[in-house]
């Protein structure tokens, strides 16, 4: 996550910058409304689910190999 987010935010401000009758606009001038859109759910993916996925996924481990030595120390 430390590496991603980064990588991440860094593409989309060269993504969602422009020039707009000369004046530079940062975070929030995009090309099309489908860049946006992908940027958006980018952002959520990145940021929110595939965090979420990852704990799920240690914690599932967690309790499964606390179950496993419980059963076994039985």
């Amino acid at each position: 996550m430390w590496i991603f987010e980064p990588v991440y935010l860094i593409g989309m401000i060269f993504l969602s910058t422009d020039i707009i009758e000369g004046t530079c606009v940062p975070w929030g001038a995009y090309s099309s409304y489908a860049a946006e859109k992908a940027g958006v759910f980018l952002l959520f993916l990145i940021t929110y689910l595939l965090p979420l996925m990852l704990m799920v996924f240690c914690y599932s481990r967690i309790v499964y190999a606390l179950k496993r030595k419980v059963i076994h120390a039985l």
